[in-house]
């Protein structure tokens, strides 16, 4: 079983969770929004499934790959925990940063 925190390392494993977040897609579908070949999708699909982050599902001749949740929630309450803090605080902390940085 691959690591969580190797599977999120990669900026391009984090941009499919992020996809998968919206709708479970075949690996047909993901290819359309990156600028990397089926062989190296398959190959960050591989690393994300095995440290349970997504899962697949065969749909007759298709695989449907979607996040898992349930995962996806495990790794936000560890930072929850970490900071001592929900993460929307920190969102809107960010924010508001960006904002007054702007405004300077």
């Amino acid at each position: 079983m691959e690591s969580v925190w190797k599977a999120v390392a990669d900026d391009s494993r984090r941009e499919i969770l992020m996809l998968l977040r919206k709708r479970k897609m075949t690996p047909s579908e993901m290819t359309e929004h990156f600028h990397f070949t089926a062989p190296a999708l398959s190959s960050h699909l591989r690393i994300l499934k095995s440290a349970d982050l997504v899962t697949e599902e065969k749909l007759g001749k298709n695989r449907y790959y979607s996040l898992n949740e349930k995962k996806s929630l495990e790794v936000v309450n560890f930072f929850e925990k970490m900071w001592g803090y929900n993460l929307n605080s920190l969102k809107e902390y960010l924010e508001n940063k960006e904002r007054k940085k702007g405004h300077e």
